[in-house]
């Protein structure tokens, strides 16, 4: 599959590295596509493996994946342009997290998400939310922790595109435990849910840590 990634940051880097070694073709978006050299060069300059801008990333994938940082995403997609994204699922992996005086705080409006901005936006993509609730590490490798027995929450207006990312996750990476919560609105509670991961950050001084829902 030719997958294109707007942002070309560790995540970036992290999930296109993984899906490059799985065949797949991933071309790395970013503002000045030069500085990701020594990406290309660590995976021994794969022909899998590309770079270009924001817009030639989105062309390039038949799934497109948003790994730039929050406070920027809609910024950058605009530029991108709706023609290069419409008809496309639009994996959203970002997190829209700003410090004010030294609080991190989401910067998403106070009754919505990024993910909303984004449908909102594109009303002719697909926009899926998930992965945005670990770290890259753990995105591309939940078996690291507790033998894989942890959740990813997935979001999103169209079902088919939720379900075809949900077997993406587990055929690329090895996820086992995909909750589903419905609608792109739910992105207010996984994005939220940073609030809640930087404390649990705070009290054990590390981030190789997820949630399993017990029901």
């Amino acid at each position: 599959m030719k997958i294109g990634f707007i942002g070309s940051g560790n995540v970036g880097q992290t999930l296109g590295r993984v899906l490059i070694e799985k065949g797949h073709e991933v071309k790395l978006g970013a503002r000045e596509p030069a500085k990701l050299t020594n990406w290309k060069q660590s995976l021994g300059n794969s022909e899998l493996a590309s770079v270009g801008t924001y817009r030639e990333a989105a062309e390039h994938g038949e799934l497109v994946i948003n790994a730039t940082p929050g406070v920027v995403s809609l910024e950058v997609l605009q530029s991108v342009g709706r023609e290069a994204l419409a008809g496309k699922i639009l994996i959203d992996v970002a997190l829209p997290l700003a410090f004010e005086n030294g609080e991190l705080r989401l910067s998403s409006p106070p009754n919505g998400s990024l993910g909303e901005q984004i449908q909102h936006a594109f009303p002719e993509t697909k926009v899926v939310k998930t992965l945005n609730t670990v770290t890259s590490a753990l995105m591309v490798n939940p078996l690291h922790l507790a033998e894989g027995q942890h959740d990813m929450f997935i979001g999103g207006n169209d079902a088919d595109a939720k379900n075809e990312v949900a077997a993406y996750l587990r055929q690329w990476f090895g996820w086992r435990n995909i909750v589903d919560l419905g609608d792109i609105s739910s992105a207010r509670a996984t994005e939220g849910l940073l609030l809640l991961s930087s404390r649990i950050y705070g009290a054990f001084g590390h981030s190789n840590f997820n949630l399993k829902v017990v029901h």
